[in-house]
C-alpha cells in the first residue's frame, strides 16, 4: 500500500477502503507521509467527495490517532454539547448549568477562539482564578460531585485533526462536508461522552452559509455518532445576527450570568432552554425533549441553574463572587459608541462583521499565538426587528487599546442595516435531527 495509489484512486473517483484511510491517517500523523502527498489527497477528496462509509472510517481513524478519554468512572449518562461556531455564542455557560441542575452529567472539553468566533475556554478564563487545565482525576471528580466540568481540549485528542486542519487551511480544502464532519466528530467521539447534542449553525456568521448545507452537515454528524454508538442530536440554528447582545469574553460571561438570573436576551434564553432540553432528554433525565424543556425552564426560574453555575466556578478555582459583582471581571480602558444615522427598523445585523470587529478590538485571535484582551468586545443595543431613531445608540465597542477600539467601531457600524419597514421574524431554531 502506498500514497501514490491512494491519491490516484481517489482522483479517479474511487472509494477508499478502511485500510487505505487508516494507512493515510497513521502515516500522516507519524510524519512518514509528507505534506505534499497529504495535500494532494485532500484536494482529491474535496473534488471527488467521500461517501458516508468513507466519512465514518476517516472519522474513526482520526479519533483513534490519539487518546480516547475514558469517562466510565463518572456515574450515569455523560452528555456533551458542541456548537459549530458563532458570534456571541455563550450557550455552553448556560446550558451546562441548566442540564447539570437537572441531574445530567456534563463532562466537556472546549477549545479556544480563532478568527471571528469566540472560544468557551477564553470566556471562562475571564473569571478570576478559573482553571481550564485539570488533571483527569480532578475533572472526573468534579463531574461526579457537581455534574459539570469544562476544560480545555488536550493535544492528545485526535492529533491527526490538528495536523490535517492546518493543512486544509492553506490548501483551500476546508469547506468539504466529509472533512468538516470528520474534524468535528473525531474530537467529540474521542472525548468519551455517551451522548452528543450538536448546535449546527447557518448564516453569514457561521461556517455553513445556507440552511440546506447545515442540515446536510447535521444529518451526517448524527449518522456518524449513531454508527459509533453515541446518541446524537443536531439542532439547526440561525446565525445571521449575533446571539444575545454581548460579543467578547468577559462581556459574554456577564450576559450568561444575567440569563441564568432570568434577565437574559430572549434569543439566547430560548436557544439555551432548547439545547438543554435535548441534553436532559439524551441524558435520560426526561422521557421526551418537551419534558426536558419544562425541567430546564424550572431550573432557570427557581435559581437552581444559577446556583449550579456558582458551584461550577468554585469547583474550578474561580471566584463565585463574580455572579453579583461584575467589577471583578477584567475592565476595559476605552470605549467607542456607534449611533444610528437614520430612522427605521434594524433589517439585519451582519454577524460576521460584528465578529471581526470584536476580534479587531482585541477580543479574538488572528493566529493561535495572539494574546487576547479579555475585556474587549461589543455590546449591541439593537437587534433585528427593533425600531431605531436618528442618533440612537446601536452598539458600544470596548477594549484596552485605543486604536483597536477605534478600528473595531468603524468596522462594526457597517454591520447594521436600517430599513423603513419592519422585517419578518425568523425563528432561531429551524430543524432538529435525531
Amino acid at each position: 500500500m502506498n500514497m501514490y495509489d491512494i491519491i490516484y484512486k481517489k482522483r479517479e473517483g474511487g472509494v477508499l477502503d478502511k485500510e487505505e484511510i487508516e494507512f493515510f491517517i497513521k502515516g500522516y500523523s507519524n510524519g512518514s507521509i509528507p505534506d505534499y502527498q497529504a495535500a494532494a489527497l485532500l484536494m482529491a477528496i474535496f473534488l471527488k467527495k467521500m461517501n458516508r462509509t468513507e466519512t465514518y472510517e476517516l472519522t474513526k481513524a482520526m479519533k483513534e490517532s490519539g487518546d480516547v478519554v475514558d469517562l466510565s468512572a463518572i456515574r450515569g449518562v455523560k452528555v456533551d454539547k458542541h456548537s459549530t461556531g458563532g458570534v456571541g455564542d455563550k450557550t455552553t455557560l448556560i446550558v451546562g448549568p441548566l442540564a447539570a441542575s437537572c441531574g445530567v452529567h456534563v463532562a466537556k472539553m472546549s477549545g479556544r477562539g480563532l478568527g471571528f468566533t469566540g472560544g468557551t475556554v477564553d470566556k471562562m478564563e475571564s473569571i478570576p482564578g478559573f482553571r481550564t487545565v485539570l488533571k483527569s482525576e480532578e475533572f472526573i471528580s468534579l463531574v461526579n460531585k457537581t455534574g459539570l466540568s469544562v476544560i480545555g481540549q488536550t493535544a492528545h485528542i485526535a492529533p491527526a485533526d490538528k495536523k490535517l486542519y492546518a493543512l486544509r487551511d492553506v490548501t483551500a480544502t476546508v469547506d468539504d462536508l466529509s472533512l468538516i464532519t470528520s474534524s468535528i466528530m473525531s474530537k467529540k467521539l474521542a472525548s468519551g461522552s455517551d451522548a452528543i447534542v450538536l448546535d449546527v449553525k447557518w448564516g453569514n456568521g457561521a461556517f455553513m452559509k445556507s440552511f440546506e448545507d447545515a442540515s446536510r452537515l447535521g444529518e451526517l454528524m448524527v449518522e456518524i455518532g449513531k454508527n459509533d454508538g453515541k446518541k446524537t442530536i443536531a439542532v439547526i440554528t440561525d446565525m445571521s445576527q449575533p446571539l444575545g447582545y454581548a460579543v467578547g469574553n468577559s462581556l459574554e460571561v456577564i450576559e450568561a450570568i444575567e440569563t441564568l438570573k432570568g434577565n437574559g436576551p430572549q434569543d439566547i434564553t430560548d436557544l439555551s432552554l432548547t439545547l438543554a432540553s435535548y441534553m436532559i432528554f439524551a441524558g435520560e433525565r426526561s422521557v421526551s425533549p418537551e419534558e426536558g424543556y419544562q425541567k430546564a425552564k424550572h431550573a432557570l426560574e427557581s435559581g437552581a441553574a444559577l446556583s449550579k453555575f456558582a458551584e461550577f466556578i468554585e469547583g474550578q478555582g474561580g471566584d463565585p463572587k463574580v455572579i453579583n459583582d461584575y467589577t471583578l471581571f477584567p475592565q476595559p480602558s476605552y470605549s467607542s459608541e456607534i449611533y444610528a444615522k437614520e430612522a427605521g427598523f434594524i433589517g439585519s445585523t451582519d454577524a460576521m462583521t460584528i465578529g471581526l470587529a470584536s476580534q479587531h478590538s482585541g477580543a479574538g485571535r488572528a493566529t493561535k499565538e495572539d494574546i487576547i484582551d479579555l475585556s474587549a468586545g461589543i455590546m449591541i443595543n439593537k437587534k433585528v426587528c427593533d425600531k431605531v431613531e436618528v442618533g440612537e445608540l446601536l452598539a458600544t465597542v470596548y477594549g484596552n487599546d485605543r486604536e483597536r477600539v477605534k478600528k473595531g467601531s468603524l468596522e462594526a457600524i457597517a454591520a447594521f442595516h436600517i430599513q423603513s419597514n419592519k422585517p419578518e421574524y425568523v425563528p432561531l431554531v429551524k430543524r432538529v435531527i435525531q
